[in-house]
């Protein structure tokens, strides 16, 4: 995505000139003091030439524009994007222009190079091409180009700005997970799922919400009440199981929003947080599962984000849905959440709704262990619910793993230093413990797990 070429062009006198202006300062006292004409004839040439070069620079000036491509225009962080540059101008243009692409201060210094080219088009443009490296997620925005061009004596120089910037986006990393926290549950959720839908009843039905041009004789009047909105039955069997993953918007969650770490990246715990995200989706997908990503508010968690392709879509499959999230993380960020900043109903009611489906993956920030009593319930909606609850210290939400334990979730503590790996690895363990009855008393009687 390109913005309209603008060129903004300002002149100005270089060392070269401004040393014309005091020799013209010093020849005109001269010609006072000494009364000699021929020094205020010189003093007014010596004024005139620069103030000629500025007037020449401000009016005499070739129309640019520039076209940028990179290569790819979504890049994954730590790698990095080639950038193609094409640069022609229409009017009078003497000698060459020195250039310097403008990078955000995140992507390091832009390169600089002289215009006209070596490489020049069939149609008179200078084509360069740059690497450059994207270390962190985010939305950015490459450009303008900076030039400077100076008069055949060097006297003035025009500085300008052509055209205005080409955004990339930067996506979060995905680490490769290991397959073991959720061996053996794919088959099994899917057979209950088809099992369910096929031989519906009134008080054991699959339902969701309703969708244009769903027919009325499907819509399932008791869930309808129950859930405040119009609801349809799910007949057809499902092809594959679904996992949703809750992502913590909350911005009370992330008390280190607004801090940086070591490498300048803002909110360490939820930059880890996002990344776990999409270490989670990925790895997930790659088992078969279709997703669903929802925010504590019980919306599409990508609704805000400025850089979601399709901010209001809840439901991904694929590579292509694994690709449309990762976009739409890369300039996510944390949302002030209205009243107790816990988890809504709504979230509850959309949990349910999808029951026995597929896993239910909360990758939460600080949560108190009143707000974990919130998300308890849902454990009950899926044969497999896992938390990582992050916060910049450990045992900063303790209390609420204990909660989310006790309900029947496999929750562990992170922090931004914690390997996602071996988060992951960890709710392994955290189900052992849970099936063997190997628990470590804690406060209030639960579990304690962290990484």
């Amino acid at each position: 995505m390109e913005r309209p070429p603008r060129t903004d062009w300002r002149g100005s006198l270089t060392p070269r000139g401004w040393g014309f202006v005091v020799a013209a300062a010093v020849a005109l006292m001269a010609a006072q003091v000494m009364g000699r004409r021929d020094l205020l004839h010189l003093a007014v040439f010596l004024a005139l030439v620069p103030a000629g070069a500025l007037v020449a620079s401000l009016l005499v000036r070739p129309s640019m524009t520039v076209l940028r491509r990179p290569h790819p225009e979504v890049v994954e962080a730590g790698q990095s994007t080639e950038v193609a540059l094409s640069l022609r101008h229409s009017g009078l243009l003497s000698g060459r222009m020195s250039m310097t692409e403008q990078l955000p201060a995140s992507l390091g210094t832009g390169p600089t190079f002289v215009y006209p080219g070596r490489s020049t088009g069939r149609d008179g443009a200078s084509n360069y091409r740059y690497e450059l490296g994207c270390p962190r997620r985010g939305l950015y925005w490459i450009g303008p180009v900076e030039a400077r061009h100076s008069d055949p004596f060097g006297l003035a120089e025009r500085r300008s700005r052509i055209g205005t910037g080409t955004r990339l986006t930067v996506t979060p990393a995905a680490a490769a997970l290991p397959a073991a926290a959720l061996s053996g549950v794919r088959g099994a959720e899917g057979i209950i799922a088809a099992r369910i839908q096929s031989v519906p009843s009134e008080d054991d039905v699959m339902t969701r919400e309703y969708r244009h041009g769903d027919p009325m004789r499907r819509v399932h009047w008791a869930a309808t009440a129950r859930h405040g909105e119009l609801m349809v039955r799910q007949e057809e069997s499902a092809v594959s199981p679904e996992a949703t993953i809750v992502v913590d918007l909350r911005s009370a969650a992330f008390p280190d929003a607004g801090q940086e770490d070591a490498e300048g990246s803002e909110s360490p715990s939820f930059e880890w947080a996002v990344t776990a995200v999409m270490s989670v989706a990925a790895h997930l997908s790659e088992l078969g599962y279709s997703l669903r990503l929802l925010e504590p508010g019980g919306g599409p968690a990508l609704a805000r984000s400025p850089s979601a392709p399709e901010p209001d879509t809840i439901e991904y499959a694929g590579r292509d849905g694994v690709a449309l999230i990762a976009e739409g993380l890369a300039a996510i960020a944390p949302e002030p959440a209205p009243g107790t900043a816990g988890f809504s109903d709504r979230l509850l009611d959309r949990l349910e709704g999808h029951r026995h489906r597929g896993p239910i993956v909360a990758v939460l920030g600080r949560t108190t262990a009143e707000q974990a009593r919130g998300l308890a319930s849902a454990s009950g909606f899926a044969e497999r619910a896992l938390a990582v609850v992050v916060g910049p210290r450990a045992g900063s939400s303790r209390a609420a793993v204990d909660v989310l334990r006790d309900a029947g979730w496999r929750a562990v503590e992170a922090t931004p230093r914690s390997s996602v790996q071996r988060v992951w690895a960890a709710l392994t363990v955290a189900e052992a413990s849970l099936d063997h009855g190997e628990r470590r008393a804690g406060p209030g009687g639960g579990t304690r797990s962290s990484a």
